[in-house]
């Protein structure tokens, strides 16, 4: 899962409280009846998949933060439990028992899984001397109560190696709780990663990151209290942990398909595959005991293609490709599959007709949704148009509770087309709140608008009323009226909503239209991250935050001296745009500020002055004093909080 550092600060576990929410319709009831009934609930498999092994979980259900905080709540989802509630759609409710199920589980004679302590899995493999770790969790905090427990249980071994099986935060960000950055310098421990994975851990939304961050908080429900009304799960974990995120450099990178390496006297197999669920990701096997781990490749859940948030659009051809590639290489070896969401699949058929099927899935996506689009169907349509056929439909695996065959298929005909339909009234278009106002006028007036809504919702037309009510909305914010007929609209399609981040944006902006204005999102910050940042990559994002009507028509050469790491470069400003360079020697420029790299990070990530620096003496500037003054004075602070279901001012 491709997480946000911005909000690995925070989780849905501490968020505020939730207005009275809309009662499930007669309609909403009857919608979730037909899906039940559709679908193969007597099936138990992944019940007893989900439970077997079980050696035990925390005496203490809270994992705490050095200052007190709580970082995990194993009782949130305690309610979790019984027949789907009317306001749970019950296909959902179904995954989220699967995946509250917390503690230590026993996947064979030498690995094992702590689950539900996070959003994802830490997998402990049983060497020589100590144990070997997959992918250890989001926070530091989670992590080290994983490895405490692990011990408990098991018996105390130190962590030899830990293995990122890919670029996504809730793989790698809880390392430092299970080993120190000095054991690794001191080559006590080896930390294995993908080719690629620090480049793309570190660039992880660094650009975009504050749209991406925003936009995260609707997707995973940040300011949702889980309850049968609220958060119930995102899909492939309960929630993200609200703990310290760390990062440790890999000691070892893995270049290619079939690389083996033998650590602490266990020997792994690699398949690199890069371009999937991660820009760098890999799966490993385990050849002397036919166990396959599939890392985020293969989940309980259709995966996003392209998740909500915002992201690069990944290659669903691809994707099934990789796991087609899976089958070949290991099908007909492996007794025993895992994956670092979910629970692990017993019995070589199952595991072979788990890959093939959730292949197909992804291959159907892909080549149904090329199909209609070369029929001249844009992506709008072709999501109402495009459905898995039963035998596929009816796994549960292939179900939309992360990613959805719907949102799916609209990032497949983006990755292809882009977002313009070919229709030329998109060419030009008016910004939505003020179409959103002539369209109002044009139907008669909001009062007008509002009456068809209302009976749009009295027929259970619960998508068309709420097209009707966001005109009036984005039209006349203050209209409450409006306000509160979304937000109840929002909450029946929440309450239907089979995919987990659906329901959790439905009912995110039925929060910010009940409250009346944005809600909050939580503040960014992984020291970690900063660190392993490429120098590059910070005048990138000086880049995106420059103010073209601030910097006008002005000329600057600003040269950036890092000396602890020997790097100078040379940022300049003309039309409006920043660019960066390396600076030779004896480059000429209005001024030259050197001072550690660390202090213009902390600059950007908090906006403090650097003119304080210089003025302390941490910082030095040669040349014209005023040319900093006049750069920091042409870059805007990218705005947290900006509204989301009405539109920024």
């Amino acid at each position: 899962m491709r997480t946000p550092a911005a909000i690995l600060m925070a989780s849905v576990l501490l968020a505020g409280p939730v207005a009275a929410a809309e009662a499930p319709s007669a309609a909403t009831l009857k919608a979730q009846k037909a899906l039940k009934d559709s679908l193969p609930f007597a099936d138990r498999q992944d019940y007893d998949f989900a439970t077997r092994g079980f050696v035990g979980t925390r005496a203490d259900p809270v994992i705490r933060r050095a200052d007190g905080g709580v970082a995990w709540d194993l009782t949130a989802w305690d309610f979790i439990t019984g027949e789907a509630p009317g306001t749970v759609n019950p296909s959902l409710w179904r995954q989220a028992e699967l995946l509250r199920k917390n503690g230590l589980f026993q996947v064979s004679d030498t690995i094992w899984q702590v689950r539900g302590f996070d959003i994802s899995n830490a997998t402990f493999i049983k060497g020589e001397t100590g144990w070997i770790v997959i992918d250890p969790l989001t926070t530091a905090e989670t992590a080290a109560a994983a490895l405490a427990l692990v011990n408990e249980k098991l018996g105390a071994r130190p962590v030899v190696a830990v293995i990122y099986t890919h670029s996504h935060t809730d793989h790698f960000g809880g390392v430092k709780g299970m080993v120190s950055q000095a054991d690794v310098d001191a080559g006590k421990v080896q930390i294995i990663a993908p080719h690629g994975f620090l480049e793309e851990a570190v660039s992880e939304n660094v650009i975009a990151g504050a749209a991406m961050s925003r936009r995260a908080t609707y997707q995973f429900g940040y300011n949702l209290v889980p309850g049968p009304e609220g958060q119930i799960t995102s899909g492939i974990g309960q929630a993200i942990s609200k703990g310290t995120m760390t990062l440790i450099p890999p000691t070892k990178s893995i270049e290619r398909t079939g690389e083996t390496l033998v650590i602490d006297g266990v020997r792994i197999e690699f398949q690199m595959t890069p371009g999937t669920e991660a820009p760098a990701e890999m799966n490993l096997y385990f050849p002397d005991w036919r166990i396959l781990c599939m890392a985020e490749n293969a989940n309980p859940t259709m995966h996003n293609v392209l998740t909500p948030r915002g992201a690069l659009v990944r290659d669903s051809r691809a994707w099934a490709g990789y796991l087609g590639e899976s089958l070949r290489l290991y099908g007909d070896r492996t007794e025993v599959m895992f994956t670092s969401h979910g629970w692990p699949r017993f019995g070589g058929d199952v595991v072979r007709d788990y890959l093939a099927d959730h292949a197909d899935a992804y291959k159907y996506l892909h080549d149904q949704t090329v199909r209609l689009m070369n029929q001249g169907y844009t992506g709008a349509e072709i999501a109402n148009r495009i459905a898995l056929p039963p035998a596929l439909a009816r796994q549960w695996f292939n179900r939309g509770y992360y990613g959805s065959m719907s949102f799916n298929s609209r990032a497949v005909y983006q990755r292809y087309m882009g977002w313009y339909d070919a229709n030329p009234v998109n060419l030009a278009v008016l910004d939505p709140a003020d179409q959103a106002g002539r369209y109002v006028v044009a139907m008669g007036g909001a009062a007008r608008v509002k009456a068809l809504a209302k009976g749009a919702y009295d027929a259970g037309e619960y998508s068309w009323a709420a097209t009707l009510l966001n005109n009036v909305v984005l039209g006349n914010p203050k209209d409450a009226e409006a306000s509160q007929a979304l937000a109840r609209t929002y909450e029946q399609l929440a309450w239907q909503a089979e995919s987990s981040l659906w329901r959790n944006m439905y009912l995110s902006g039925a929060v910010e239209l009940r409250n009346g204005g944005p809600t909050p999102s939580p503040v960014s910050g992984s020291p970690d991250i900063i660190a392993n940042l490429p120098s590059p990559m910070i005048f990138d994002l000086l880049a995106v935050r420059l103010n073209p009507e601030k910097a006008g028509n002005a000329k600057l050469r600003v040269i950036f001296a890092f000396p602890e790491r020997k790097e100078r470069f040379l940022v300049q400003v003309r039309n409006g745009v920043l660019t960066a360079e390396p600076a030779a020697e004896g480059e000429k420029a209005d001024a030259t500020l050197t001072l550690p790299r660390p202090l213009l990070m902390q600059s950007l990530l908090t906006g403090a002055p650097l003119a304080a620096k210089v003025a302390s003496g941490e910082a030095k500037i040669a040349g014209n004093p005023l040319a900093l003054q006049r750069l920091t004075g042409w870059f805007d602070q990218p705005t947290p909080d900006f509204p989301i279901v009405t539109r920024p001012k």
